[in-house]
């Protein structure tokens, strides 16, 4: 079937694309966007990989439902748009990043400029409804973004993968640990990061030293 995806994604999932759970996944989307106000528009629900050609993959980053306000999905995990004020998960992205390279917090919360770097801010569903958490969980996505992240796993190499939380290190799970890096944590989330499970893991200079090593970028976060 036709999916509006860049298409380097587009020859590496074609035979998702095909498959009987992606088409009623599709068909549900489309009706849940006619009949319901639904996040993130239309157009960006496949964000992450129009920003992020396959070739271009260094990171990914695994989060696991759009926000679900007005104005605030953009495709990307833990991304807003501008002039949306920053959620307390990515305040606290922003306060590590801080403590760990010294670089001043951002006044906008669009991570479009990381995504454009090479960092694939992918979330396990890609699309949600008005004020309703995980209302398009179990609908297939999951298992469409599990096949992204195997793609990934299988064809190539030297990726950073973090995986922040118990959600992100059960998708992150099949991760080929030989070829990649992976760096897991605790959540951003007040809830976990004031149980100091986030502070302080230093995921930013880590996986910059990982991509240098590797003759590779680092990203400027």
């Amino acid at each position: 079937m036709e999916v509006n995806i860049h298409p380097s994604w587009k020859e590496q999932l074609q035979e998702e694309f095909s498959k009987p759970y992606f088409k009623n996944l599709i068909a549900f989307v489309k009706e849940e966007y006619k009949e319901h106000t639904c996040y993130p528009p239309g157009k960006q629900i496949f964000a992450a990989f129009d920003h992020c050609p396959f070739d271009k993959v260094e990171v990914v980053i695994i989060g696991q439902d759009p926000y679900h306000g007005p104005g605030q999905a953009n495709g990307l995990c833990f991304s807003v748009n501008d002039g949306i004020p920053k959620p307390p998960s990515l305040e606290n992205i922003f306060r590590e990043i801080k403590d760990d390279l010294g670089k001043p917090v951002p006044q906008s919360g669009n991570l479009e400029r990381w995504a454009n770097q090479g960092v694939l801010l992918l979330n396990a569903t890609l699309t949600v409804r008005k004020g309703q958490a995980g209302s398009h969980q179990g609908k297939g996505w999951e298992t469409f973004t599990d096949a992204v992240i195997q793609k990934i796993s299988d064809e190539k190499k030297d990726i950073v993968f973090m995986l922040w939380g118990g959600f992100a290190k059960k998708k992150g799970a099949r991760v080929n640990r030989s070829k990649h890096d992976v760096l897991e944590s605790g959540h951003p989330s007040p809830l976990s990061a004031n149980k100091g499970h986030w502070f302080g893991n230093k995921h930013f200079s880590k996986a910059n030293e990982f991509l240098k090593a590797k003759g590779k970028k680092p990203i400027d976060w």
